[in-house]
């Protein structure tokens, strides 16, 4: 029996900051959450407070131990997640940010990255060097657009006053005072060497970001600072940081090549693990780290999709056609087919496999009958055929298969979502207990570091709460996805003239 500790997990999201406090058996004993507001001061920009996240993070934090009864003297210590490729600029003196976070999802560089592609040399070297392909994704191109607007924060960053991270360099920062940041982070800014672990010098020459003003590269799971004493009146290691979805992946526990998770929150991301060895990654599907530990470096396929769980929100909130999420399963359990209805959810864009920043939403196979529940049931189903689209070329790629797909975040709560996406991928589906993965899997990055828990403890620690099997007939499934083809042909390239 393993004696008695705590665990933290502060994980930095998209809408949300969350804290979660585990014990030795990885149950959670607390936690606490605080929304974090997006701006869209211009159609496809999308930009959030960095202060919001300091802010945000510390409150959690002591909330989640008070609600626990702990002090921070009895946190061994706590791993640290974050929405990837949002980019941050601060002073380096006051610790203050000097612009807007620009968001993931932000979409104001689609034209540079547009060029970009036209440059078949350079686009090449981008996609060995970083497994990436050129789009507003990405963080270089967001800070390419900072420096280019405001000279003097260029020669500011050139002089070394100025520092850039994505949010978990900021959030580390602001912590512990440490510029730091680790593989799989540096992976998504498309600067980052994959094969060297390094930050590549044409890279940034090509976007015009100073190395200086780069963080430091770190092992995913070591230690990376400690919180400053004046904070908690202690020291708490940070130890292990991990992008949310090398987090999820961690956290479902799909150590072993082969393993395939797919996150449903905001966006949807489906990665597996291909092992010690890059495998070249297919059109559209991009090549990560999984996570790097001292020497030992591991490799992911991901396919990123933009707009998941993001749909079903904006039935919510944008259109009022829902009063809450949960409201969506009894909604499609009410059809007993979908009745031609199909919702194509690009409202920033398509992501993997299509990567169309023009691309926009579309609601399709509409008639006089056509009710909110077909509407709801349309935007459960897109989810799904998303996934099988990166699912699909996945299993083109990989020399061996992906035996079952694991789900966790929000969306993984509708049964029929789970079903549906056993049905049209005609493989298991298994969704854990625990569908805080993404935190989850930074508490098992901070244990691994730590030397509190190891690979078969996290294997063991992984529980299944159900498991959904494939019951649809093949010929129905194949109509469904041919429909689903046509649909996104129809969203694609919308707003190219524009």
């Amino acid at each position: 029996m393993k004696s008695k500790f705590f665990l933290g997990a502060l994980d930095a999201g998209t809408t949300g900051v969350r804290f979660v406090i585990l014990d030795e058996e990885a149950r959670p004993l607390a936690a606490a959450y605080r929304p974090i507001s997006l701006r869209f001061p211009q159609p496809g920009w999308v930009e959030q407070d960095p202060e919001e996240f300091v802010m945000a993070s510390l409150t959690t934090i002591r909330e989640a131990l008070s609600e626990a009864g702990l002090k921070p003297s009895q946190l061994a210590g706590f791993g640290l997640t974050n929405q990837r490729e949002t980019v941050v600029v601060w002073d380096r003196k006051t610790a203050k940010p000097l612009a807007p976070a620009i968001v993931w999802q932000d979409r104001r560089t689609a034209a540079r990255c547009q060029e970009l592609r036209t440059k078949a040399a350079v686009s090449r070297e981008i996609r060995e060097k970083t497994g990436l392909l050129p789009d507003p994704y990405f963080s270089a191109t967001k800070l390419e657009w900072l420096f280019q607007r405001e000279p003097d924060l260029l020669r500011r960053a050139q002089a070394g006053d100025v520092l850039v991270g994505t949010v978990d360099s900021w959030l580390l920062f602001s912590l512990t005072g440490n510029h730091a940041t680790d593989h799989t982070n540096a992976a998504r800014t498309m600067l980052f060497d994959l094969r060297s672990l390094c930050w590549d010098d044409e890279l940034c020459q090509l976007f015009s970001v100073p190395r200086q003003a780069l963080p430091m590269l770190k092992p995913s799971l070591s230690v990376f600072g400690y919180t400053r004493r004046e904070i908690f009146g202690v020291k708490i290691p940070v130890a292990g940081v991990l992008g949310d979805q090398q987090a999820a992946l961690l956290g479902q526990a799909c150590l072993e090549k082969g393993g395939a998770k797919v996150t449903w929150g905001t966006g949807a991301f489906l990665l597996v693990n291909t092992g010690e060895e890059p495998v070249a990654p297919p059109e559209g599907i991009l090549l990560t780290v999984a996570y790097t530990a001292g020497d030992t470096v591991r490799y992911a396929l991901e396919g990123s999709i933009f707009v998941a769980g993001a749909a079903v929100q904006w039935l919510r909130d944008g259109l009022g056609l829902i009063r809450s999420s949960q409201e969506t399963e009894e909604l499609a359990l009410s059809l007993r087919h979908n009745e031609g209805v199909y919702f194509v959810p690009a409202l920033t864009g398509l992501g993997a496999p299509y990567w169309d920043p023009y691309a926009r939403g579309v609601f399709l196979g509409l008639t006089r009958g056509t009710t909110r529940a077909h509407l709801a049931r349309a935007a459960l189903e897109a989810i799904a055929y998303q996934t099988y689209d990166l699912a699909e070329i996945f299993a083109s790629a990989l020399p061996w298969p992906i035996p079952e797909l694991r789900v966790d975040g929000g969306a993984a709560k509708n049964n029929f979502l789970c079903q549906f996406q056993a049905d049209i991928l005609g493989k298991p589906v298994l969704r854990p207990v625990n569908l805080e993965t993404t935190a989850l899997g930074a508490a098992f990055a901070c244990g691994w570091t730590l030397g509190l828990w190891s690979p078969e403890d996290i294997r063991r620690l992984w529980k299944m709460e159900r498991l959904f099997q494939p019951t649809m007939p093949v010929p129905e499934r194949e109509k469904l996805l041919r429909n689903w083809r046509r649909a996104v042909e129809r969203a694609k390239g919308w707003a190219e003239e524009e």
